[in-house]
């Protein structure tokens, strides 16, 4: 028999995680956030960067797609690198 899991152990590992993971982004949360608000998009709208650089917050680089849009445009970008 398989032995028993130790959720309280599993939890406190993901918290201690996500702390650092979120300490470690907080750059890149700051871009994001601060795109969002300059152009205040539409529900189920999202911000797209044109040149795909995410630090690159000026309002000529920026526009409102839908989430389908920008999501194809990801994948199109990873794909071709391979």
């Amino acid at each position: 028999m398989a032995a028993e899991r130790n959720h309280k152990k599993e939890y406190a590992a993901r918290r201690t995680y996500l702390k650092r993971y979120r300490r470690n982004h907080r750059e890149e949360d700051k871009h994001r956030t601060r795109a969002r608000r300059s152009l205040k998009c539409g529900k189920g709208k999202e911000v797209d960067h044109i040149d795909n650089n995410p630090k690159n917050n000026n309002r000529k680089n920026l526009k409102c797609v839908s989430r389908k849009t920008n999501r194809r445009k990801g994948a199109k970008k990873t794909n071709s690198k391979r």
